[in-house]
């Protein structure tokens, strides 16, 4: 079941939805959190359809998100440059996840600081291989290596990844989904399948009306800290032109 196949099947309760996640989204025993930030990104944008760009996200993933669930949307403050809603799933087992969105329109300003460009050397979006192994969702997305990676492991992860079915898809939706595909950084560097889960994410879009070719994405997570069970890590997300999309961090409890 696609994305825009969900949206579609939630019902407006209120001020909010109810949908049913479907198992083909869960990661472990809760929704990717991609699929979750998105929902709460439909119901957020809802209650304020007429709301300026998105320009941050502010993600906490409480608890397991799974089955049938409500989103619901409140409205904290509009001012008159920029807008803050905040959402909420919550399922069985009480809230999973709380957010927090900022939708900010352009204001005129002398101050410019380019964002980072995309790493050098690059394979063809689509023409790497297709990584081995992955989470139970990624059967929802295309997801090919972005460059040859050396024998030795880094804490450093860089994709090329496209939604298979976005047709009809608002492109801040889409972003929102995509940018949490990657697992975390450090992954490489474990002895072996080990338990995650995010904690809190963070991603700022550096683009008001960001675009792609063909639906491909740039994606990087790299992890610059990990010790005693927890790790941090700095996210980047570039069009296929290597222009700057999506900046983020994220805090990810590691078992192992």
């Amino acid at each position: 079941m696609s994305l825009r196949a969900i949206l579609a099947s939630a019902e407006a309760v209120g001020d909010g939805l109810t949908v049913t996640i479907p198992d083909g989204w869960l990661q472990g025993r809760t929704a990717f959190g991609g699929l979750s930030s998105a929902l709460a990104l439909h119901a957020a944008r809802r209650i304020v359809p007429d709301a300026p760009p998105l320009r941050s996200a502010q993600v906490a993933f409480v608890g397991p998100v799974s089955g049938n669930v409500t989103v619901t949307a409140r409205l904290l403050r509009r001012g008159r440059n920029a807008t803050w809603v905040t959402a909420e799933i919550a399922g069985q087992s009480g809230v999973g996840l709380v957010t927090t969105f900022v939708f900010m329109g352009a204001i005129d300003s002398a101050l410019q600081v380019a964002g980072e460009a995309a790493p050098g050397g690059l394979l063809p979006p689509g023409e790497g291989l297709v990584p081995r192994n992955g989470p139970g969702f990624i059967g929802n997305f295309e997801w090919r290596y972005a460059a040859v990676e050396g024998d030795e492991p880094q804490a450093e992860l860089l994709r090329w990844v496209r939604l298979r079915d976005r047709e009809g898809l608002d492109v801040e939706t889409e972003l929102l989904c995509v940018a949490d595909v990657l697992p975390p950084g450090v992954m490489p560097l474990l002895r072996g399948p080990e338990p995650i889960s995010s904690m809190t994410w963070m991603c700022n879009l550096l683009a008001a009306a960001p675009r792609t070719d063909d639906g491909w994405w740039l994606l990087r997570s790299r992890g610059v800290y990990a010790d005693a069970g927890t790790s941090s890590q700095d996210m980047m997300l570039w069009n296929a032109a290597g222009e700057p999309v999506i900046a983020g961090m994220q805090s990810v409890a590691v078992f192992g």
